[in-house]
Parts: structure tokens; sequence; C-alpha cells
């Protein structure tokens, strides 16, 4: 389990912090010579929208399954499944490949519950019972920053965008729009404790915590 912070902050804040951690830090490996790549997912929800309702109503444990992939590169696919208990946050990753998220997309979904791959299994039983389906495109830019010490990792999000009603991963041809013009998003992610170095480094005035999640903005449009 890991602690995740989050704030929204100005331009000006992700310049000054960009700054810092450049200093200190490496890049993500998914990242290019700027830090910097494009985050392409697929959320879950169901017929309910609980995960959206979990995640509004502020529920102490809960869970999100979603589908990802970096850039264009769709060689390299993954399928995950995010938890909240209490403030903590872990997530379980698997491979899965664009042809088998497209048999999802598309509804068929017993070569699931044929996996050998627990997370597989799993997403196809909730898929079941709990009538799980793909819910929301979330595209966004991400820039990544890596401290060993503290297994830390700083990630700037911002130009989040979401497709209208979609749920085709890898078409690139479908309209997006801005989920939430101007938001910069600064996450800190860390195991058991925060390095001072880089609690500096990220910090700025007058910015708090905060509970922003790019599913639930993106939902705001169906």
């Amino acid at each position: 389990m890991r602690h995740e912070l989050k704030h929204r902050i100005s331009f000006e804040d992700q310049l000054i912090i960009k700054s810092r951690l450049k200093e200190i830090a490496g890049y993500d490996a998914h990242a290019d010579a700027e830090g910097r790549y494009i985050v392409h997912s697929l959320y879950f929800d169901n017929i309910s929208d609980r995960a959206l309702r979990e995640k509004l109503d502020g529920t102490a444990y809960r869970e999100k399954f979603r589908i990802r992939y970096y850039n264009e590169d769709t060689s390299f696919i993954r399928l995950e499944k995010k938890s909240k208990h209490h403030g903590l946050c872990e997530k379980k990753t698997g491979e899965i490949s664009k042809e088998e998220t497209l048999w999802i997309c598309d509804g068929n979904i017993g070569f699931l519950r044929e996996s050998d791959d627990e997370l597989k299994r799993e997403l196809y039983a909730k898929m079941r019972g709990q009538l799980l389906k793909p819910r929301c495109l979330v595209d966004y830019e991400r820039t990544a920053y890596i401290y060993k010490p503290g297994n830390v990792r700083v990630t700037l999000d911002c130009n989040i965008r979401t497709g209208l009603y979609q749920d085709r991963l890898f078409d690139r041809d479908i309209v997006t729009v801005p989920a939430e013009a101007g938001t910069i998003l600064l996450e800190v992610k860390y195991d058991a404790f925060l390095p001072e170095i880089i609690e500096k480094a990220v910090r700025v005035p007058n910015r708090r915590a905060d509970a922003f999640s790019k599913y639930a903005v993106c939902r705001k449009y169906g």
C-alpha cells in the first residue's frame, strides 16, 4: 500500500516544481527527453456508476479497473485495478493485448475467465457479477519523476481530455473535449516515508491536498 497526495496547482507552480525536480530526480521510463508522455486510459464502471459514486462520496474502500497505454505504443498495454483503503493506495497490474482489449469493448469476455492472469479473471467475474463495462476514455499529458529513496513518484498531469460516450481506446480519430480546462494536477506517491528533499521540492504556497479524480471530471460528459 502506498501514500498518495494530490494538489491542483498553477502553471507558475508547475514551472517552479519542474525546475527543482530536474536537479534531484530522474524521469519516468516512458518519458521523452523532457520527461513527458501521453496517457490513454479506458475506465470501467457498472450500470449504477458505482466507481464514480464511491469516489464522489469518499467511500473508505473503493476500487476501479482501467486499461492503459502510453503515447501510441500499443505493444505495451496494461490492465490495472486501483484500490484505495482509508487513504492508502494499491495498484495491481497485468499485461493485456490490443486484440483482447478490442474483444472486451465488443462484449466478448469469455477469454478472461480462462486466463492464467488472476486480474483478468477478477475483471471477468465483476463484468458478469457487477455488470462492469467500459465506460469512459481519459487522455492527458504527464510529466513524471522518480526518486528511489522512499520509492517516490511525482507526476504533473495537464491537458485532460475525454471522448464523448466512447470506449474505443485505440481510435485516434475520436473527437475529444477538455474535461477540466487549465487544470494541472500534482500527484506524489510514496511508500513508508516522503523524503524531506522531495517534500520541499513540491511545496508551493497556498495549496492544499485535493481529492481530484480525472475519471470523475471526465464523467461529467456522460
